[in-house]
């Protein structure tokens, strides 16, 4: 599946950090069969990682987990909540948005982690009107802190792949040079 979602520059990402690429899975959505094989991968991690009784509901992490989440949801005929980065400033004014009954397991789906940052603050927004977080998924590890992050916060990360596996394989098909191989790898280790 080919989807130009991989650039090379110099990219800010929502962590405030500076990346050398940047990995934008938010085109995915618009690809159907690309979509499709997604939330086959999502599925199938869910069911052998964790287990369909492993949580009563699933949270998208605002904004790029909410589509993967929600057709994930569907897929498993679990309840689904989006949390909001800030609370509304009207009607209900939350930060999650769904019914989320105290003590109920959630689980979090994200495209991406790279420190966790965004993760933890959609756990925490959950925990907070009483819900339990314990499982995270994702397509990609970006490798940089998130996992421990996580981990520190009594969260268990479950990624289909990394950033170090992505770069072996599109250097070894010469989709990118040795050059950006080598960024990508500089990155992880900063």
């Amino acid at each position: 599946m080919k989807t130009g979602a991989t650039r090379f520059g110099l990219f800010k990402l929502s962590s405030g950090k500076l990346s050398p690429y940047y990995i934008d899975l938010r085109m995915i959505p618009g690809d159907p069969k690309g979509l499709r094989t997604v939330i086959e991968i999502y599925e199938a991690m869910v069911r052998s990682k964790i287990g369909i009784g492993g949580f009563d509901r699933i949270a998208g992490v605002p904004t790029a987990g909410v589509p993967y989440a929600s057709i994930l949801a569907y897929e498993l005929t679990k309840p689904f909540l989006y949390v909001r980065r800030e609370a509304k400033t009207h009607g209900g004014e939350r930060r999650v948005e769904g019914q989320l009954l105290p003590g109920e397991r959630v689980l979090l789906v994200d495209d991406l982690i790279t420190t966790g940052k965004n993760t933890l603050q959609a756990a925490e927004a959950i925990r907070a009107e009483g819900g339990q977080v314990q499982h995270a998924v994702v397509l990609i590890d970006r490798q940089e802190g998130g996992a421990a992050a996580l981990e520190q916060a009594g969260l268990n990360l479950h990624a289909f792949t990394n950033v170090t596996k992505i770069a072996h394989r599109l250097r070894e098909s010469g989709v990118i040079e040795d050059d950006q191989y080598k960024a990508i790898l500089a990155q992880i280790a900063s």
